[in-house]
């Protein structure tokens, strides 16, 4: 028996996803070899077929998704202070703005200071970049879509996304610049003080459902005309996911947390030394990993892939391994993702940036003991109401 069935009893008929699904890695490569020649072709030939078509997917579909998030940031920001923001590159409100400069970063120098470690200047942004890709790579797009199918997605994606904090340690160290080295020490201890609280909140929702992978998270919400959002039956995932939320700032070095960054103090922080497309790597971790934490905050609070519309299609007799269901599901959570950006966005340009200290002191003192008692909590109200109605 599954750990959805185990952890949750009875669940709809759509919830167990067969062993044989295949990969987005490997269902594409079949895809393109004939059936005639199938026993052919190695299968060393169509695992690596399969892994490169995935991958190339994976960071086209991320490259994409940046470039327009980078383009809303500086909309979102204009209309904020009265502005209109890039009006001109491409057209329609300036639509080729984030094109055009990332030709320009592509053709700009890339420098490395004299006294610099060389080799560790060059690798830290490649490990930041390989750190959320890989994490990323635990993102379903369907029930029957994913790029790598984990029973215990949102612990490699927690794992995996911590490990970027090497990078930037390594990037600051490299660059033989004190501005650099006081950004890279705050990010370090920014990130132990904010994963604690980051991974205690998630457990609460984690007691809920019942299991750590996000499709099966996102089929245990479809009910109720595919509104049965985890928010929406546990009292306490609420501030559970006003705690993620805030400890998810933190963890992307967003705005009011940007103190490893915080041009007013460390000129640039980390990436001072940083020019061309090395430093666009750093910038591309950033809003890579704002979707990664808003696409988590909705599987386990929001209902993933579940919506209305998802509801809808389920009562006119669509199949959920049709091509419109996938589309409708992938569409569903990428929105959901994007909206958790614009707050993220939101937030940056309007709330002013807090000191050191008290970012320290809200993650110890504050955001770890609520977290700790929303996880307590959850617990309770589980046990309570399967003592009740089971």
């Amino acid at each position: 028996m599954s750990l959805l069935q185990d952890a949750a009893g009875p669940v709809l008929e759509h919830a167990a996803r067969p062993e044989g699904d295949a990969s987005i890695f490997v269902s594409l490569h079949r895809w393109l070899i004939p059936e005639a020649f199938a026993d052919q072709v190695p299968t060393w030939f169509v695992a690596l077929g399969g892994i490169g078509i995935g991958l190339g997917l994976l960071i086209g579909l991320i490259s994409v998704t940046v470039m327009f998030c980078v383009w809303l940031e500086r909309k979102v920001s204009g209309h904020i202070q009265c502005r209109t923001g890039p009006m001109y590159a491409g057209g329609w409100h300036g639509w080729a703005q984030s094109i055009a400069d990332g030709v320009k970063l592509l053709t700009k120098e890339d420098t490395v200071p004299k006294d610099a470690d060389r080799t560790m200047f060059w690798i830290a942004p490649a490990i930041v970049l390989a750190s959320i890709f890989g994490a990323l790579a635990a993102m379903p797009i369907s029930y029957d879509w994913w790029f790598g199918r984990m029973d215990l997605g949102v612990f490699a994606i927690l794992a995996l996304s911590s490990t970027t904090t090497i990078g930037v340690v390594m990037a600051g160290w490299a660059s033989n610049s004190k501005w650099s080295l006081y950004g890279a020490m705050r990010e370090a201890a920014q990130v132990v003080a904010y994963e604690i609280p980051l991974g205690l909140s998630l457990l609460a929702p984690l007691f809920a459902l019942g299991t750590f992978s996000l499709g099966e998270a996102s089929a245990l919400q479809s009910g109720w005309f595919g509104m049965k959002w985890a928010i929406f039956t546990n009292p306490f995932l609420l501030p559970a996911f006003l705690i993620y939320a805030i400890a998810a700032l933190a963890e992307t070095k967003r705005a009011p947390f940007d103190l490893p960054e915080a041009e007013s103090e460390l000129v640039a922080g980390f990436m001072t030394e940083y020019s061309g497309i090395r430093w666009s790597f750093f910038f591309f971790e950033e809003y890579a990993a704002m979707l990664l934490m808003s696409i988590v905050g909705a599987f386990f609070w929001f209902g993933g892939f579940e919506s209305p519309v998802t509801g809808a299609l389920r009562s006119a007799g669509v199949e959920e391994s049709s091509l419109l269901f996938g589309f409708v599901c992938f569409g569903t959570v990428m929105l959901k993702g994007l909206f958790g950006i614009f707050l993220m966005m939101w937030l940056r340009w309007t709330l002013p940036r807090v000191r050191i200290d008290q970012v320290m002191t809200m993650g110890y003192k504050y955001l770890t003991p609520l977290a700790l008692v929303c996880v307590l909590g959850a617990a309770c109200w589980e046990a309570l109401v399967h003592a009740l109605f089971s």
